[in-house]
């Protein structure tokens, strides 16, 4: 690590960490209920522990696009984080507003809007907050030696996404109106402008993994990053089949979302080539797993997942059903949930001296979610097409076909301890990786049966 202000990324990915494991929680307390077993139900309502579970995973996956911020601008920019007090500042107000929206979601506190259920009142909080943290990334940019196109698109991705979000604050009492401007930010977050950030975090960790060039690979993040990002916005039209749109829609929202799965099948042959043409054999052999894993995850959940249901002729039987959540747990799984993990295992080593992606954890924590998450799309596909046939096709009541789709949510509930185990054994192996040096003030023993990196090797391997 070079610049003693990197240490705050630990922080962020610290809160990653926590927050992922309550998502979890809240996914399996919605697993029991749909199995039948929803003895919570009087304290936790299946659309509280929903609107929980959906609102966790925003908050842990823009934790760890922040940390990984402020790990990688230092980096590119070669200068310390400008203002480090506001990025202190900013974590702790990003944990308390997060914190309090959970809780008043099971007091009955939220907009009640699907995906942006966080109240008004917090909403404010979070623009404060978001602007306070491109603050830091754009004078760190400004005042840095040097101004690189990853550092410039993964800023342009974080600003976008702030901007992104405002849509989201303006309200209609007429429900088409709502619907159509809300899809603003939550499509053109994850299929546009999170993929800027996904682009350049990917640059970042293959550089420094590969060894390759920085001029190849920066041209290759234009080309890839720009077609993902123009396919992804006019992609929005396929959420607008249902919703009072005009019918031009159905035409522009099935050729664009066709379109996507090239965008990813872009980057996952972009990463994969720029993997092999590397002439740098990283020993952390685990970090470039969960980079090349994201690449291809993506294309698969993001990209082709997504294309089997978003046609017009396909959605039109499969729309509102767990079809949906098919797609959407590997899509967010494999784009964004592997990336960060990606950083966190490249980042940790790096921070701490500490060789433990040598460790047996490193690795089962990689297979094991990986498989665990792969069968959770297998038990979502199963029940969502059973679904889409006993209910849209056969035309049964919505709650006789959900009672009936009981016994394959016990699959479900099977992959996800699965991949619960994968995540737990990750968390185990970044609690073993101790402190970032500087906070410790110490080089840190051996662990696991591999010596510690002297400091002076951890930044020449930077």
């Amino acid at each position: 690590m070079r610049y003693k202000t990197q240490k705050i990324a630990y922080w962020f990915f610290a809160a990653c960490m926590l927050l992922f494991s309550l998502q979890l929680v809240y996914g399996f307390i919605m697993g029991f209920a749909r199995m039948g077993y929803d003895g919570l139900h009087d304290w936790i309502p299946f659309n509280t522990a929903r609107a929980t579970h959906t609102n966790l995973l925003v908050v842990w996956m823009l934790a760890g696009f922040m940390g990984s911020a402020y790990y990688i601008i230092p980096e590119e920019s070669e200068r310390e984080l400008w203002k480090p007090k506001l990025a202190w500042l900013q974590l702790y107000s990003l944990l308390l507003v997060g914190v309090t929206a959970v809780i008043g979601y099971h007091f009955n506190w939220w907009e009640g809007r699907k995906f942006l259920e966080i109240p008004r009142e917090l909403d404010y909080l979070v623009v404060v907050n978001v602007l306070t943290f491109l603050l830091v990334i754009f004078m760190t940019i400004w005042k840095g030696k040097r101004k690189t196109t990853t550092a410039m698109v993964l800023f342009f991705g974080l600003l976008s996404a702030a901007l992104l979000y405002l849509p989201g604050m303006i309200t209609f009492e007429n429900l088409v109106f709502d619907s159509y401007f809300r899809w603003w930010v939550v499509h053109l977050w994850v299929e546009g402008v999170w993929e800027l950030i996904m682009g350049a975090m990917l640059s970042f960790l293959l550089i420094k993994l590969t060894g390759i060039d920085r001029e190849v690979i920066e041209k290759w993040l234009y080309v890839i990053v720009g077609f993902t990002f123009l396919s992804g916005i006019l992609g929005t039209g396929h959420h607008y089949y249902y919703t009072g749109a005009p019918g031009y829609w159905l035409m522009i929202g099935g050729i664009f979302s066709a379109l996507e799965p090239l965008a990813f099948l872009g980057m996952a042959m972009y990463a994969l080539s720029m993997a092999r043409r590397g002439g740098r054999k990283h020993p952390n052999r685990i970090a470039l797993l969960w980079t090349l894993g994201c690449a291809v995850m993506s294309f698969v959940g993001a990209g082709f997942l997504g294309f089997a249901h978003t046609l017009p002729q396909v959605n039109l039987w499969t729309h509102g059903t767990l079809v949906t959540a098919m797609h959407g747990h590997l899509a967010f799984w494999g784009a964004y949930a592997m990336i960060i993990l990606a950083m966190i295992s490249y980042v940790l080593p790096e921070m701490t001296g500490r060789t433990l992606f040598k460790h047996w954890t490193a690795e089962w924590a990689f297979w094991t979610s990986n498989i665990g998450m792969v069968s959770m799309t297998g038990a979502f596909a199963v029940m969502g097409v059973a679904q889409v046939y006993m209910e849209r096709k056969g035309g049964m009541d919505f709650l006789e076909v959900q009672e009936s789709l009981e016994v394959h949510s016990l699959g479900l509930v099977l992959a996800a301890s699965l991949l619960t185990l994968g995540i737990v054994l990750f968390i185990r192996n970044f609690i073993a990786y101790g402190l970032p040096l500087e906070v410790r003030g110490d080089e840190p023993p051996a662990a696991g049966g591999s010596a510690s990196m002297a400091p002076a090797a951890r930044e020449k391997s930077l």
